[in-house]
């Protein structure tokens, strides 16, 4: 067993993050003082807050910490225990002991990528990567006037369920007639709370689960009940999330384009079909090439691109292998994923984070992605971390000629408000909208469950037109 005991602070959940890192399943006891791992190691340590704020962690009559002034209470005892696992176990990561979803925040607050080593311990590559998608992040989300709305409307169901994946979206092989019911819903909310909304729209994103989904006739009337009844200003930022190319059609494209949406994604995660077979993605990485090549037809002046390393049935040159196919078709927007483990995923955290790098080193071939990324123009605009990330590693968008998506910085960053339509979505209110500094953020969930969401529509409607005071 490895068992951390507290002593002068309560920080159960950075101990228990930090843990994670080295060792699965950390357990919080708060009743006992102290957080543990069950697994072979046994590892006694003592993570101690002194009253000059500064940590130590002490194991077996040695102490690791750090000289200098301490940081914020959490992260001085995140670090101190990063530092003492680091060292009886040999492991470090690529992003040291920040283990948040936005190491952006903490890169924005310092003056070089050198004081993200020094003070995180995080990798060189990674610190400068942070520093400038920080500046990039900020850059992009000045440019959405504070007191705006970013919306997102979400359609939570997909035409197989990939392996990795744990989203509540419903199987529509079997649902059918319910994803029918759910456009109805759907547009019952946007008409219920659309003309209440009383400030410019600066950016609407739909996504899923796959927007693509619905029939023909359904994905337009959708389509033009957004644009209509919502308040979209002259620069609206508009992003449909197609994602798979088995269920965009010309139609859905001419419905998209009659409406003026210029920004699509068109997601291949992989151009290996016998990776897309096993996953239970059923396109083939032809199905992905003509799409692309049908949506430019068509005038779509902004393509996303998304790729997962480190899938299970991959190498780490498979990887590569895609990233060249997309490069090679030239999206605006190229985001590479790392793969994690969802929680209800099919898909093992063995499989996810493949600590003996048995599919080849993912995190060299992620770095020489990147590269390959920068030398062709593109730049990294936005960033994020999950936990149980393979390889420890990190989600970045990258864009060129200066089409970033201002919506995925606003909602990453927690800069902007963002009203959510449909089951399962997120609303928040910012307060002190400056920059992507970090400010209070109020939130409102919306049920998960598609058949409650369609059953209580108008309550639903109601509660988040309370909730931004509209």
């Amino acid at each position: 067993m490895v068992e951390v005991t507290l002593k002068g602070h309560e920080k159960y959940y950075a101990t228990a993050d930090v843990l994670r890192l080295f060792f699965a399943h950390p357990t919080e006891d708060k009743a006992g003082g102290r957080v543990y791992c069950e697994c072979p190691e046994n590892i006694k340590i003592e993570s101690i807050l002194l009253p000059s704020g500064k940590s130590i962690c002490r194991i077996e009559n040695r102490d690791y910490g750090f000289s200098g002034t301490p940081l914020e209470e959490g992260r001085e005892v995140k670090r101190s225990l990063y530092l003492a696992l680091s060292s009886v176990t040999g492991r470090t990561f690529p992003w040291g002991c920040l283990t948040g979803i936005r190491p952006t925040l903490v890169a924005g607050e310092e003056t070089s990528p050198e004081e993200l080593v020094r003070k995180y311990m995080v990798r060189e590559d990674k610190a400068r990567l942070a520093f400038d998608t920080a500046r990039a992040e900020n850059a992009l989300v000045s440019g959405s006037p504070a007191g705006s709305l970013n919306i997102y409307v979400g359609v939570p169901f997909c035409p197989s369920r990939c392996e990795y994946c744990s989203f509540i979206s419903q199987d529509i092989s079997s649902h059918m007639k319910r994803l029918g019911e759910y456009k109805d819903a759907l547009i019952s909310e946007l008409k219920l709370i659309g003309p209440s909304i009383n400030r410019p729209v600066d950016t609407l994103y739909m996504g899923g689960g796959t927007p693509t989904v619905f029939s023909d006739s359904d994905f337009a009337e959708v389509i033009s009940c957004m644009t209509s009844v919502l308040p979209l200003s002259s620069s609206c930022e508009i992003t449909v999330e197609a994602g798979r190319p088995d269920t965009i059609t010309p139609a859905k494209l001419s419905a998209m384009r009659a409406a003026g949406i210029e920004r699509i994604c068109i997601n291949p995660q992989t151009f290996a079909d016998a990776t897309l077979e096993k996953l239970n993605r059923r396109h083939t990485a032809a199905d992905t090439v003509e799409t692309f090549n049908l949506a430019r037809r068509l005038g779509f002046k902004v393509i996303n691109m998304d790729l997962i390393a480190g899938l299970k049935y991959e190498t780490a040159s498979d990887f590569l292998f895609s990233l060249e196919q997309a490069l090679d078709l030239g999206p605006e927007n190229i985001t590479i994923h790392t793969l994690y483990k969802k929680r209800r995923a099919a898909m093992s955290r063995e499989d996810v984070l493949d600590e003996d790098n048995a599919r080849g080193d993912v995190d060299s071939a992620v770095s020489a992605g990147y590269e390959k990324l920068v030398a062709a123009g593109y730049k990294p605009y936005y960033l994020y971390r999950q936990k149980d990330t393979g390889h420890g590693l990190e989600n970045t968008g990258f864009e060129k000629g200066g089409t970033g998506c201002r919506y995925n910085v606003a909602m990453m960053t927690d800069s902007r408000d963002v009203l959510s339509f449909g089951a399962g979505g997120m609303s928040k209110r910012v307060f002190g909208q400056i920059g992507t500094s970090k400010y209070r953020v109020e939130r409102c969930s919306c049920t998960k469950d598609v058949l409650d969401y369609m059953s209580r529509v108008d309550e639903i409607a109601a509660k988040k037109t309370s909730f931004f005071e509209m």
